[in-house]
C-alpha cells in the first residue's frame, strides 16, 4: 500500500484515503465558444500520459477533503514531492536514485516495452532463457 503525504494535514496516510484527480497544471483555453468540437474534446480529455515523472492532482477525500498536487514516477509509483494546489511545481531530480535494474537487464527505462500478441511484454517464453516462476 502506498503512503501519500497530505500537505494540508501534514501527515502520511494510506492511499485508500485519497483519490487521483488527473493531471496537474492543465491550462484551459480562454475562449471556448470559438473552438470547434475537436479542440474542445482535446482540451477536456487528451492528457500527456508520460512514462516517468508526472505531476498529478490528488484529493484527500477521507481526511481534509482538499486537492493538492504530487510528483510521482508512473513506472515505480515513487512519490517525489507533495505540494499545495496553486503552488508552482518544485524542481525534482528523478535520476538521483534511478536504477535501470528496476526494468531488467538491458532495458531502456525511457522506452515503453513492446507488447506481444497476447498483450504481455515480448521476451523469452516461460521455460526459455530464465527459469519460469
Amino acid at each position: 500500500m502506498l503512503l501519500i503525504h497530505c500537505p494540508y494535514c501534514e501527515e502520511a496516510r494510506p492511499e485508500l484515503e485519497f483519490r487521483h484527480a488527473g493531471e496537474a497544471h492543465v491550462s484551459r483555453p480562454a475562449a471556448t465558444e470559438t473552438l470547434d468540437d475537436e479542440a474542445v474534446a482535446e482540451s477536456l480529455y487528451i492528457r500527456t500520459n508520460n512514462r516517468g515523472l508526472v505531476l498529478e492532482r490528488w484529493r484527500h477525500i477521507h481526511g481534509c477533503g482538499r486537492f493538492f498536487n504530487a510528483a510521482r514516477h508512473s513506472v515505480t509509483d515513487k512519490f517525489y514531492a507533495f505540494y499545495k494546489a496553486g503552488e508552482a511545481a518544485p524542481e525534482i531530480d528523478e535520476t538521483a536514485d534511478w536504477s535501470p535494474a528496476l526494468f531488467g537487464a538491458g532495458a531502456n527505462p525511457g522506452v515503453a516495452p513492446k507488447l506481444g500478441a497476447t498483450g504481455a511484454p515480448d521476451g523469452p517464453a516461460a521455460g526459455e532463457g530464465e527459469s519460469a516462476r
